[in-house]
This record gives C-alpha cells, structure tokens and sequence, in this order.
C-alpha cells in the first residue's frame, strides 16, 4: 500500500482524499511536525516509507532530495494554490497513482499535467 505524507502547506481535507482511494496517509500537522524544518519532514519520510505531498518547490531540487532515496516526491507546482484548486488536483493525482511509477521518483504536478523524473 502507498504510503503519503501531506505537507502542512496543503489544505487540511487533502488527508481524506487518499485514504478513500485507499491509501495511507497521515498529515505533517496531525503528527505535531509543524513548523519543522524540510530536512526533518524528509528524514521522517525516508524512515516511515511514505511519499511527501506538498507545494513546497525546494522538494523539486534533487540535489538536495535525491528520489532515489525516497519512497517518492509529489510537488505540486501550481499558479493557483486555493483550497478548491489544490484539492481538485490531488483528486486528478488518483488514476495517476495507480498506473504511474512513484517508487524512487519526483512528480512534478501542475494544472495540466505530470512530469515524472527518476
């Protein structure tokens, strides 16, 4: 089962949207990680085998956030991030999910498509 993380810059209702698709996921705020620094939130990740979901582009570098080293990243690159749009992507991230590699990958997620780097 796919595991993800939902970063605190995501709306709150994104923890309910994977689960009825059945996955896992748990939210950096229920699990009091707010506030935490991207390397921590990376590290609990890594240990926890889960995939962050997040609007934070630093993700993006794989420099810094090798997807080699993670169950997978999902950075939602978005030019509108209100709750309505962000929730209706990650609803559009389920087929996806489903049919797409995410082990060991970084997803790129913008209003028109996915680009998919491993």
């Amino acid at each position: 089962m796919m595991r993800f993380k939902i970063d605190e810059n995501l709306p709150a209702e994104a923890r309910d949207i994977l689960p009825k698709a059945g996955f896992d996921a748990a939210t950096v705020a229920d699990e009091g990680l707010a506030g935490s620094p991207d390397e921590a939130i990376a590290a609990i990740c890594r240990r926890e085998d889960r995939t962050i979901v997040t609007l934070d582009l630093g993700f993006a570098d794989i420099r810094v956030y090798p997807p080699q080293e993670y169950a997978g990243l999902i950075v939602l690159r978005l030019l509108r991030q209100d709750r309505a749009t962000v929730l209706q992507i990650i609803e559009r991230l389920i087929p996806a999910l489903r049919n797409e590699r995410l082990e060991h990958c970084l997803w790129i997620v913008d209003e028109r498509r996915i680009r998919i780097r491993q």
